[in-house]
């Protein structure tokens, strides 16, 4: 096992260069972690705060790093890392506002510990999924490299969350692209109750470095000096010559993996032999073996950090219990923004293919936003599978068009960290089929991080979907529905031209995540006179693309190609509204055509069941009641993967159906 204390029995110290200020700076800095723990366990008991993950033996790793890197670089912590918080000076009093759920802490009680951030000391906290944390690294460090600014940024992972497929694109991405980032791992011998050898089939995190094309670098972590002195010097060679690496700090940790798991998983022996290294008790023992501590000045030290976890606590403690603001809540779900629709400024218009309409809006956003920043699989050269992006790279250059490695879930991650830093990011999905193995940065860090503290995603995923073209199961999914369920998201899906130049354009200027579906089947299928002109189409307002007594037809996408041509076939006199907006939709429109003629079919390419038709569908019937002369009803594709075939394709999608469906209504 890797923590094993075979190497090293005793912690060896060298000062080096180091002076006595120096000296003493870091052992009050790994104090203070220290004592705030012994008060949390403390806490934890008495049942004053609800849970607490322990960095207990592991706090040199923290400290070594917090004060090895200047304090505008940006370092994303995990569950142990309370020391980068103290390090950065973060005020105690919200610290542990935070800790207890208080409005004044980081997340105004929305999440709990270490999963917050904080632009001002430059810190971006984690997510319970461990992996996605050093994507974002990537993308803050990419942000630095575009702009040319000398920084470095560090992100810890554990040895247990490195099994994770998240840890490998990180360090892939970071590799390929030359990023300047110290991945750290803390190879504590653990991940939760499991140990290493059920972990991974190595010893030492340094084997993977060469694999990766990086340094590797194995540091005793229980060492404060030896820590703190490799990443001073790391990253300033980093700073100047940009690159991964990847740094092993060997340590243990003393406690479990939170306090209610215990440690009794963990052999006696090697938690002894690991209580003898303990990061703080050594390193406090050769100060004082150097003269460089005294009683005098340890009393002094330890009376402050007393005194300072004390009065922050007090201060804590004395707050109130929140009092739930409803419009407050909802509110925070996005960054705040307030759309200004933009007309074309001139008249001339040409005509223009829905996947030229598409190029043109994003070459349009490109010249409006330097900060933008395209990624994808084969958008460089290439232009793209379908040639969206052709030319983008000659035009804007490789650093603001860059082709990614096959790793989704990393480029999205990346267009985080690029917002972290004021630059918008669009990532371009293959296929939306593609994204499933993105799935869990949208939803858990792309749509939740400003509810979570405040920041906001300034990034739209562009989703070639659907089906029609015999792509089978894999290259023809509607999956609009898996998101639409998700809070802290927007979703645009057009179904012409000049919808989806505008709806593009209105995604990439708002700082809210968006995902853009565009329909496959409609590219090259359809065209019409647009302005040449950079425009907006408004979000949230649905279009009344048709207008009829009979019967309204609730639809988006290629849905409003199908009602069009089913409604003048059949010689239905039918209000047929495209909702172009997803998330939020428009209730206001649907409420109006469902008043106007009493009856209403919801038409989807997706899968029948689950899909956005159910939610709205059963919104009507709450809220729309009165106005009906007859049942809801929709129509969707089978409640089956998308097949091969074209006969099967064809009976899969809704089209047929929704004719006798419609019929039916009419007749009701």
């Amino acid at each position: 096992m890797g923590t094993s204390t075979t190497e090293s029995q005793k912690l060896t110290f060298d000062r080096k260069n180091l002076s006595d200020q120096k000296l003493l700076e870091l052992y009050e800095s790994l104090l203070m972690p220290r004592r705030i723990e012994e008060k949390m366990l403390i806490l934890l008991r008495q049942g004053r705060i609800s849970k607490w993950f322990s960095g207990w033996g592991q706090e040199a790793i923290s400290i070594g790093a917090v004060n090895a890197l200047h304090s505008d670089e940006f370092i994303l912590p995990m569950h142990r890392n309370l020391g980068i918080f103290t390090g950065r000076n973060i005020p105690l009093h919200r610290l542990f506002a935070q800790f207890q759920g208080k409005k004044s802490g980081f997340t105004k009680g929305r999440d709990r510990s270490f999963h917050f951030g904080s632009i001002k000391h430059h810190i971006v906290g984690m997510i319970s999924h461990l992996g996605p944390q050093l994507a974002i690294a990537d993308g803050i460090a990419l942000a630095n490299k575009l702009s040319e600014e000398q920084k470095v940024t560090l992100v810890f992972s554990g040895d247990g969350a490195s099994s994770e497929g998240d840890f490998h694109e990180g360090l892939n991405v970071a590799a390929v692209w030359k990023l300047p980032v110290i991945f750290v791992v803390e190879h504590n011998g653990y991940g939760l109750s499991t140990p290493s050898e059920e972990q991974f089939a190595f010893q030492y995190f340094t084997e993977k470095g060469p694999g990766y094309g990086m340094e590797a670098i194995r540091i005793q972590g229980n060492n404060i000096l030896d820590v703190y002195q490799t990443l001073v010097d790391l990253a300033e060679d980093i700073r100047k010559n940009p690159r991964p690496v990847l740094v092993e700090a060997i340590t243990f940790r003393m406690r479990g993996h939170e306090e209610a798991s215990g440690t009794k998983y963990v052999p006696k022996q090697l938690m002894e032999d690991w209580a003898k290294l303990d990061p703080v008790d050594n390193y406090e023992a050769y100060l004082e073996s150097i003269g460089v501590l005294d009683s005098k000045t340890k009393e002094h030290i330890n009376q402050k950090i007393k005194n300072a976890i004390n009065e922050g606590l007090e201060i804590a403690f004395a707050e109130e219990a929140i009092e739930p603001n409803l419009e407050e809540e909802l509110r925070d779900l996005y960054f705040p923004f307030q759309q200004t629709v933009q007309s074309p400024t001139g008249t001339k218009t040409s005509e223009k293919r829905f996947v030229d309409a598409i190029s043109d809006g994003l070459r349009q956003s490109m010249e409006k936003y330097p900060n933008l920043i395209l990624m994808g699989q084969d958008i460089g050269e290439y232009g793209g599978v379908f040639k969206i992006t052709d030319g983008f790279k000659k035009a804007f250059g490789a650093g603001r068009v860059r082709n990614t490695p096959l790793c989704e879930s990393a480029i999205i991650g990346a267009g985080l960290g690029l917002s972290i830093k004021g630059f918008k990011a669009m990532v371009e999905m293959q296929f939306a089929d593609f994204v499933s193995v993105g799935f869990n940065q949208i939803v858990n860090n792309l749509a939740k991080i400003h509810y979570r503290w405040g920041q906001n995603a300034d990034v739209v995923i562009r989703m070639p979907t659907g089906a029609g073209m015999a792509a089978g199961p894999f290259h023809s999914q509607s999956n609009e529905a898996w998101f639409f369920h998700t809070p802290g998201l927007k979703i645009v899906y057009p179904s012409n031209p000049y919808d989806a130049k505008g709806l593009l354009n209105a995604a990439l200027e708002d700082p809210n995540p968006y995902l853009y579906f565009e329909h496959k089947g409609l590219y090259r299928s359809i065209s019409a006179e647009i302005p040449e002109e950079y425009y907006t189409v408004e979000i949230g307002k649905a279009k009344l693309e048709r207008e009829g007594q009979q019967v309204s037809v609730l639809t988006y996408g290629m849905g409003v190609h199908w009602a069009k041509k089913a409604v003048e076939e059949m010689g239905i006199d039918a209000d047929i509204l495209d909702l172009r907006t997803l998330l939020p939709w428009d209730q206001e429109a649907v409420k109006a055509t469902v008043k106007k003629t009493g009856k209403v079919i919801f038409l989807q390419e997706d899968t029948l069941t689950g899909g956005i038709g159910a939610e709205i569908c059963a919104w009507i019937s709450e809220h729309c009641f009165e106005f009906l002369d007859a049942p809801v009803m929709r129509e969707g594709s089978l409640d089956t993967p998308v097949p091969f075939a074209p006969n099967l394709e064809k009976q899969f999608l809704p089209e047929a159906r929704f004719k006798k469906k419609l019929e039916n209504l009419v007749a009701f």
